[in-house]
């Protein structure tokens, strides 16, 4: 059963599809490889610079020195940049192959008339971009992130680079070095955007190398939902993704960020995401994270002003052969600020789950109020940590920690099994309620996708 499903889901997510590049930059990388990059790329003078300051740091900084091991990574054979076509406004426009990729995925030509806003990124490039005039109309800009730096170099400047510096670790200075792609969206002051805007990223390429950078500021009283969907094929060789996210959301502003990523389990998925939340603003991370061989990432929320508000509610399915690193931070530098961060974490097979949680509060972060709660459900031979981290520097803060951690409940699955439902439909359904938080965030089409993913991971347990 377990080898169906894994067939299953390479036919679903993780096919490989024809290989295509008009241009490569391949490791062992160099000045004069990134050079070559922001040269193909038209990049300005300041971005250029900041490519070589953060190869600077990639090469002086040291890998990581807690979570999964990374020793599969070998930074002189990757392919850091290959462009697959040029950018098409029209789906007719874009190549057939690549076309029929996104449609296996499930992104048709139906779909891409009724999204309001939609990019899709294969490899190093955003190659399609369609968004409804009346985003115009609202003032919105909504582009890639390599378009925004040529037309809007002011406000991307402002930002860029100020929240996840190179400085801040390894990966984040090999981004700032080699990235291509992403998201870039503005919204003005008082706009309430009322659609979801979509981003799908796929990577192609076997021995690849994927660093988007996206950016999304929000700006006073204005509201935003963004969501993003990963896949990759399945290859022997491994595969590195390493994007980052930097989110602002200024006073009084409302910013939902939605992921569901799906990798296939050679890939390495580490990724820096921070957002910076000002006064009376609500920043939240719905984060869902299946697939991959390793995933280390740590949605964090600056609540720097008085009742800004941050939550996490993040899931996370290892199966066999993965590990998957997951959780959030939550740093309080203000007074009356509030955050929530729920974490579940299923571990399968001999998959290992750890949820790290850190919650700083600041002196100066009078009345802060923080609530976390870490549930992990086991099921076979596999394990799951619960590394929770908590400093506390002001004695008005309030806080809540909850964490469980158990078996999935023979009792529930038997009495699910006498009323009709197979062994898989019923462990499915219970994992299903068990990320409920999760579930209820996500529009509709999403669930029902959340619901598919489980369904595949809980196909050999």
């Amino acid at each position: 059963m377990e080898l169906k499903f894994l067939k299953d889901r390479e036919k679903k997510y993780w096919f490989k599809a024809k290989q295509r590049s008009e241009f490569q930059v391949t490791g062992p990388l160099t000045d004069k490889k990134v050079e070559q990059i922001a040269a193909f790329k038209k990049d300005p003078k300041w971005m250029i610079k900041l490519r070589l300051k953060g190869f600077n740091f990639f090469k002086k900084m040291t890998m990581p020195k807690f979570g999964p091991d990374l020793s599969g990574i070998d930074f002189n054979d990757i392919i850091y940049y290959s462009k697959p076509s040029d950018k098409a406004t029209e789906w007719d426009d874009v190549p057939k192959d690549i076309k029929n990729t996104f449609e296996k995925l499930g992104v048709s030509e139906t779909e891409m008339k009724m999204l309001s806003g939609v990019e899709l990124q294969y490899d190093s490039e955003v190659i399609f971009e369609k968004a409804k005039k009346g985003l115009d109309k609202l003032g919105v800009i909504y582009m890639s992130m390599d378009e925004a730096v040529k037309k809007h170099p002011n406000l991307v400047k402002k930002y860029f680079g100020k929240l996840i510096p190179p400085t801040d670790n390894k990966f984040a200075a090999l981004n700032t070095a080699v990235w291509s792609g992403g998201t870039f969206i503005y919204v003005p002051k008082g706009v309430k955007v009322p659609f979801p805007l979509h981003t799908y990223f796929r990577i192609n390429l076997e021995g690849f190398g994927q660093f988007e950078r996206t950016l999304i500021i929000v700006d006073e009283g204005a509201e935003v939902t963004y969501v993003e969907g990963c896949t990759a094929p399945l290859y022997s060789k491994s595969t590195l993704h390493s994007a980052i996210v930097e989110l602002v959301a200024l006073p009084g502003s409302k910013l939902k960020y939605i992921t569901l990523q799906n990798w296939s389990n050679n890939v390495y998925n580490l990724v820096t995401k921070r957002a910076f939340a000002y006064q009376n603003s609500f920043v939240q991370w719905i984060d869902g994270n299946f697939g991959s061989k390793v995933t280390m990432k740590y949605p964090a929320i600056y609540l720097l002003e008085p009742r800004a508000r941050g939550e996490v509610i993040s899931i996370a399915i290892a199966s066999d052969g993965q590990n998957i690193d997951s959780g959030a931070r939550m740093i309080h530098k203000a007074p009356e600020t509030s955050s929530n961060m729920i974490s579940k974490t299923i571990s399968l097979g001999d998959g290992v789950s750890t949820f790290r949680g850190t919650v700083r509060i600041y002196p100066e972060a009078k009345f802060s109020k923080v609530t976390t709660e870490c549930d992990s459900l086991l099921s076979g031979t596999s394990s799951a940590n619960a590394i929770p981290k908590i400093e506390i520097m002001d004695d008005t803060a309030s806080l809540n920690h909850e964490a469980r951690m158990g078996n999935i409940d023979q009792e529930k699955l038997m009495y699910l099994m006498s009323r009709g439902f197979d062994e898989k439909t019923a462990m499915s359904m219970l994992v299903f309620g068990f990320v409920r938080d999760f579930v209820k965030e996500l529009p509709m089409e999403y669930a029902l996708e959340l619901q598919r993913l489980i369904e595949f991971d809980m196909g050999g347990h």
